[in-house]
């Protein structure tokens, strides 16, 4: 009888432990994030690199991203971690077809999803967002995180280290949530090249 009271208890707590890790919340308010929830494939199927819409070489210079990311030792490469990216276009808006639904509406359809491989790689092509018009705010590209095991969070945006808008006072008021997100933007002659390493966890509130 004390053997089968012990198991259950053991049962018991890991089931508390594993629905614990699957619901702790982190990050903070983040309005938008569930939008990672609308890829139009399931998470364990998307791949390390996707063309978001809009990408050609007609006349346009395109840019790639590429980065690694890490678990938050730092160190460890972070395998099936998936980042949902969208921004504006050559206009500063966001961009609609007229058939959006969901977060699109807000989104537009400049958008799109990207998963980590085995070695934790992610690379995406997109054309180079413009700040919003008239505005003040860096030209960025917005990202949410999913990892397993935790809820959605938003890290800092891509930005652009040769942006104008991008001054010292800017700089100084980001939070470097998931690292930098300051981008160096290189012309390798038919496209823009640019690296962004990420890491899980770090400056994000309530993080394990």
């Amino acid at each position: 009888m004390k053997k089968l009271i012990i198991i259950w208890f053991v049962f018991t707590g890991m089931l508390f432990n594993e629905t614990f890790a699957q619901t702790k919340r982190v990050g903070g308010p983040c309005e938008g994030c569930e939008a990672i929830y609308e890829s139009p494939i399931p998470f364990d199927q998307i791949k390390s690199f996707v063309k978001l819409p809009d990408v050609s070489w007609d006349g346009k210079k395109p840019m790639g991203i590429n980065g690694t990311v890490y678990k938050a030792d730092g160190k460890t490469p972070a395998a099936g971690v998936v980042l949902y990216l969208y921004h504006t276009d050559a206009t500063g808006h966001y961009p609609m077809k007229g058939n959006e639904k969901g977060w699109a509406k807000r989104h537009g359809y400049l958008r799109g999803w990207v998963g980590t491989d085995a070695k934790g790689f992610y690379k995406f092509g997109c054309l180079r967002p413009a700040p919003y018009p008239g505005g003040t705010e860096p030209a960025h590209i917005h990202v949410i995180v999913k990892e397993p095991g935790i809820n959605e969070y938003d890290i800092d945006e891509f930005l652009f280290s040769d942006d104008p808008l991008l001054t010292a006072a800017k700089k100084a008021k980001l939070e470097n949530r998931g690292g930098s997100g300051i981008v160096k933007i290189i012309d390798v002659g038919n496209m823009y090249k640019g690296e962004r390493n990420i890491y899980l966890g770090k400056n994000i509130p309530g993080y394990r």
